[in-house]
């Protein structure tokens, strides 16, 4: 029988991993800590950030509404008090659609 290698997946992340993911400053995201109470990181001992991957979605959440749709902060705070949910599932599938328009480019970057 074949040896399969097991997937582990990250629990946390540290801040300077969120910040790359979206390429802002690690202080714009502790700047949105300070400002929006969905962003919670957990802190370890020393006092760094811990991520999980609902803090990334609501980071990115704030990132898309701020950065992407041009919300002032007091703006996009209103919108996460009223309707939060449908928010979620817009900005999930936008994700989905950025992730499969990246593939497409691979493979037409291959076969050009």
């Amino acid at each position: 029988m074949p040896y399969k290698e097991k997937v582990i997946e990250k629990k946390y992340f540290s801040i300077g991993e969120v910040a790359e993911m979206l390429d802002v400053a690690t202080s714009l995201i502790r700047f949105w800590e300070s400002e929006f109470d969905i962003i919670k990181p957990k802190k370890n001992r020393k006092g760094n950030r811990q991520f999980t991957k609902e803090d990334i979605d609501h980071v990115k959440l704030i990132y898309h509404l701020v950065k992407e749709k041009g919300y002032t902060l007091q703006g996009a705070k209103d919108l996460l008090k009223n309707g939060n949910d449908t928010l979620k599932e817009k900005i999930e599938i936008i994700d989905s659609l950025k992730k499969i328009k990246n593939f497409l480019k691979e493979i037409r970057a291959k076969f050009a």
